[in-house]
């Protein structure tokens, strides 16, 4: 459901399944971007009364060196309140702005993760991030 302490319950998941089947020495990153992304899910993207999906898969299939997906399912009012921006151009802030107590999650996946974006559902919006085990996962 739509509460702060649900992200903690995300974090421990993603580290359970990165460690097992995740991109090596990068299981902190995995976990830290999985945390943004469901923070955001419960700050701007879950109306009162609803709740969040986040799931993990295997990117790049299910080979042994496949890397890491990640996609946390809300239904919010969809793909317009994430938006770049940020510093420099730097993919930024849900909602658009970056203070200096909040707006720092996507920018923070962005730096991460080696590829992460935004996919519309009826209702809502997944926002997702990859981590390859070790190559490049291809173009966005």
């Amino acid at each position: 459901m739509r509460r702060r302490d649900s992200v903690a319950s995300v974090r421990e998941f993603v580290r359970r399944a990165a460690e097992e089947w995740g991109p090596g020495g990068r299981v902190d990153d995995v976990v830290l971007c999985a945390s943004e992304l469901a923070a955001n899910a419960v700050v701007h993207g879950v109306p009162a009364g609803r709740g969040y999906l986040v799931r993990v898969e295997r990117a790049g299939g299910a080979r042994a060196a496949a890397g890491l997906r990640i996609e946390v399912h809300d239904s919010g009012d969809g793909r317009d309140g994430v938006r770049l921006s940020g510093a420099a151009g730097a993919a930024g802030a849900v909602g658009g702005e970056v203070s200096e107590e909040s707006g720092r999650g996507l920018i923070i996946v962005n730096a991460l993760a080696d590829r992460w974006g935004v996919s519309v559902r009826q209702p809502g919006k997944i926002v997702w991030c990859e981590f390859a085990a070790g190559g490049d996962l291809g173009s966005q």
